[in-house]
């Protein structure tokens, strides 16, 4: 009888590497709950992958005591698609940044979210470039002065959420690097999806744009800046829950939280998702963190091995030297 394997701790998925991030900077919290949840999944290590473009957040798979790639710019969705795609048994979860998943890879990560590959896909916001040293990215307010915006960017924001949404991901939330509980609660959820989850986190850049979500994320302000978007509980918020959102002909407003139709959060329906996913815009209202959508939808692997079995059944295994000499060849 083979030996019961002992149940994998957080210390498991720590890799040798030293950790070279700045002293204080967000990804540290990031990284230490990832190791945490990996710990509860019971998935063995051999059978986990991380996958990662270019940036600070990209560094993750050297910490990782897992397999894994460090890839190139921007194309972490495209690599991370072919993993999985050729062993479905592996639990996939790609790592990026605003910049890296947003700006260049902006186009790969629209395709694999209306793909539904069925991975995790964790996207550090900072709103800014930290690796090359601090330029404004896409997700940089307007007006934000940076080393290549010097009077201030005039471009508007891409609101990460809402670009999940407009893809058509089947998971979409938001959580905060300072807020470990939530954070640890919403990797959970997207862990135990089927199907592509996007997981925007806000993450601190102490060095190049530190304190950019003090308004809304430090802790003397946060139940007040916040709402926790829970499936199917009503959307409350306030230090004793005492405020509510109510939905008035698709307009949001902020009601007493006793009002019988205070609104219920609801992840399947797509227009309460985006409404949700834009309502901070609004002034006075909550930052929506939580989980904004989550449906069942076909997953892209399973699809593409349906039509693989499709068709060795009907026409067999075949073998490469008739793939290429089938169609239309000629001879040089």
């Amino acid at each position: 009888m083979a030996e019961a394997q002992a149940p994998l701790t957080k210390k498991d998925f720590k890799s040798d590497q030293e950790v070279r991030w700045c002293p204080g900077c967000g990804d540290y919290a990031i990284l230490n709950s990832v190791q945490g949840i990996m710990a509860s999944l019971g998935i063995p290590r051999h059978q986990i992958c991380f996958v990662s473009g270019i940036g600070c957040s990209s560094r993750f798979p050297y910490y990782m005591n897992t397999y894994g790639f460090h890839s190139i710019h921007g194309r972490a969705p495209a690599i991370a698609t072919g993993i999985k795609t050729a062993n479905p048994e592996l639990s996939v979860w790609m790592v990026t940044g605003d910049g890296d998943g947003l700006s260049i890879g902006g186009n790969h990560m629209a395709h694999i979210l209306r793909r539904n590959v069925d991975l995790k896909i964790l996207l550090f916001n900072n709103e800014i470039y930290g690796l090359t040293k601090g330029q404004y990215s896409p997700t940089s307010p307007v007006g934000l002065k940076t080393k290549s915006t010097p009077m201030g960017s005039v471009d508007r924001p891409l609101d990460p959420l809402a670009f999940a949404l407009g893809c058509g991901a089947t998971f979409v939330a938001r959580t905060i690097d300072s807020h470990l509980k939530h954070m640890e609660k919403t990797l959970l959820a997207a862990a135990h999806h089927k199907g592509t989850a996007f997981v925007e986190i806000y993450q601190n850049c102490v060095i190049f744009n530190d304190s950019c979500f003090e308004g809304f994320a430090e802790k003397t302000v946060r139940d007040d800046q916040t709402i926790d978007l829970r499936p199917g509980e009503p959307m409350v918020f306030g230090k004793t829950l005492e405020k509510g959102i109510k939905i008035v002909g698709w307009e949001p407003k902020v009601v007493p939280a006793a009002e019988a139709d205070v609104w219920k959060s609801d992840t399947h329906s797509p227009g309460p998702a985006f409404v949700m996913s834009q309502l901070h815009l609004d002034p006075g209202m909550p930052r929506p963190i939580g989980i904004v959508r989550d449906v069942e939808a076909p997953v892209f692997e399973a699809a593409v091995h349906e039509q693989l079995r499709a068709a060795k059944a009907k026409r067999g295994a075949g073998s490469i030297k008739d793939l290429i000499y089938t169609g239309e060849t000629w001879t040089v």
